[in-house]
């Protein structure tokens, strides 16, 4: 399936964005990241890494020329990215959703939900999504940062 088929799906509506809007939302990741990096709670900890690949994964759709509808947001957020950046991306990505119904528990569950381990995983995977963002924006949107 395509962006495009998503599109007409309903799942996506277009989107123009910036180079301002990316940057922001670039200088947030790295923001967010230090901040998981310090000496909190596993669990939010997790929730912070969360929304740094939240971020990264809404950079590519914007990038692209789309943004999720409301409805599964952050599903769809994360599950365009084979879509956008290539299907060697599909396993980060499937992880990615793994961590996505995590969140929900630590947020709004149980806040020991997490171990120390299982948030720095997602730390390192964000880092490897920061990385292949930031190539693929090189070389497919140089204009955007």
């Amino acid at each position: 399936m395509s962006l495009e088929r998503w599109l007409e799906h309903g799942w996506l509506k277009r989107h123009t964005t910036s180079r301002q809007e990316v940057r922001l939302l670039l200088d947030a990741v790295e923001r967010d990241l230090h901040d998981a990096g310090q000496r909190l709670s596993s669990g939010w900890r997790f929730a912070i890494a969360y929304t740094s690949a939240l971020r990264l994964s809404s950079v590519a759709l914007f990038a692209s020329g789309y943004r999720a509808e409301r409805d599964h947001k952050h599903y769809r957020t994360i599950a365009a990215l084979p879509l956008v950046l290539g299907p060697d991306v599909a396993e980060l990505a499937q992880f990615l959703d793994t961590c996505r119904s995590k969140r929900h528990e630590v947020t709004y569950e149980s806040a020991t939900a997490v171990s120390e381990a299982e948030a720095d995983e997602l730390i390192d995977a964000v880092d490897e999504l920061r990385r292949r963002l930031r190539e693929w924006l090189k070389a497919a949107h140089p204009d955007l940062i």
